[in-house]
């Protein structure tokens, strides 16, 4: 049998997993909870196609994938709007142009950092 770690160990290990796959989410993927105006099927139809694309590493499906790969877009805008439903309202709502506003503004100070690091 297998050493099985401590609590702690497994802490660490689940903090260090968490921070990995913060820096490792796919850009493309954004959020669409509490915007004004409210995030439209489209919208969240989008971004479901977006994540089976990452999770099945595949761009589009060979032929013989499409209808998989069809309904694991349609479940995963079905959760999708269903959580987005069941998600309470905090704060002020987002809207789009602030949202491209902040994405500007961290391409900017990515921008800069690597000019700062390139030789």
């Amino acid at each position: 049998m297998a050493d099985v770690p401590s609590t702690e160990s497994r802490s660490a290990l689940t903090k260090a997993a968490t921070a990995r796959t913060r820096r490792c989410v796919c850009r493309n993927i954004r959020v669409l909870h509490h915007f004004q105006p409210p995030t439209t099927p489209d919208e969240i139809r989008a971004a479901s196609l977006q994540y089976v694309r990452k999770v099945s590493g595949l761009r589009a499906p060979a032929r013989s994938d499409v209808e998989a790969f069809e309904r694991a877009v349609a479940a995963v805008a079905e959760a999708t709007a269903l959580l987005l439903a069941a998600l309470p309202s905090r704060g002020d709502a987002r809207t789009r142009d602030g949202e491209r506003e902040k994405a500007r503004l961290k391409w900017g100070a990515r921008v800069t950092r690597i000019a700062k690091s390139a030789p």
